[in-house]
């Protein structure tokens, strides 16, 4: 069963999300990473879609999610996210996101643990400096547009052996990257620059598995690391793969969240 549409949130911004599996199955949700859209959650949608009922959005300045001008927050981000549930009458559900979905789950397990019965961070970290280099980077596709930085990009997205045999799997995440709004971009990468975390991180106490690219140079294992140890009880499982792990290695991603979750 698939239902999709537009929710507002508190400020007049207008998140895209699709539901897909059993009406009555419990509700994973799933929060995209920077320069991506939901479809990002394709490669797991079929074997969660047996157990779940999973809710996807499109985080704000992505997909078909509005791009508002100006710096976001990750209060915001996070916000959206509990806006989004509020507006689909969800009280509790599941939660896997990653890299600023992750950022948003790590904000979310601060600020709303009493919605989150387990927390999932993928390739994610809780301080990602300095932020003179968001703030170039925010420069760079404001003046020069996505396609400026989608070849470093995807470099460090997946390991080099990788993209040379998926040329289907490159084109499509190359088509999201670039076909991001460079508005909602850089008021993501305001979010990641002004994110500091570490602070309060180990307030966490929802249960929690933290997904790490063994090979991810964008957010390298030791920033995983650091987070599993900042949260009481969190586990941490690491793949062969760079930063879209779940693309990269889909099917022991999909086993991870699923072992995790039952």
């Amino acid at each position: 069963m698939t239902d999709q549409g537009f929710a507002s949130v508190g400020d007049g911004c207008r998140i895209a999300w699709r539901l897909d599996g059993p009406a009555d199955a419990p509700v994973l949700m799933l929060s995209n990473s920077l320069g991506t859209t939901m479809d990002m959650w394709l490669p797991q949608l079929p074997v969660l879609t047996e157990r779940f009922r999973v809710l996807r959005y499109d985080q704000r300045g992505h997909g078909a999610s509005d791009a508002p001008a100006g710096g976001y927050s990750l209060d915001r981000l996070g916000r959206d996210a509990v806006e989004l549930l509020d507006a689909l009458g969800l009280e509790t559900v599941d939660y896997c996101g990653l890299s600023l979905g992750g950022m948003t789950g790590q904000w979310l397990g601060v600020h709303a643990p009493e919605r989150f019965r387990r927390i999932v961070l993928a390739n994610t970290a809780a301080y990602m400096g300095p932020p003179s280099g968001w703030q170039a980077r925010i420069g760079v596709v404001l003046d020069k547009g996505m396609a400026a930085i989608a070849s470093a990009v995807l470099e460090r997205w997946f390991t080099p052996e990788f993209l040379p045999g998926s040329p289907e799997v490159k084109a499509t995440v190359e088509a999201w990257l670039l076909a991001t709004s460079p508005v909602g971009y850089a008021g993501c990468c305001a979010a990641i620059r002004d994110m500091d975390l570490r602070p309060v991180i180990g307030l966490i106490r929802t249960p929690t598995l933290v997904i790490i690219g063994g090979r991810d140079p964008a957010t390298p294992p030791a920033q995983g690391e650091e987070i599993v140890a900042a949260i009481p009880g969190a586990r941490g499982v690491t793949f062969d793969a760079a930063h879209l792990s779940n693309i990269e290695q889909p099917e022991k991603f999909t086993t991870a969240l699923l072992d995790f979750l039952a």
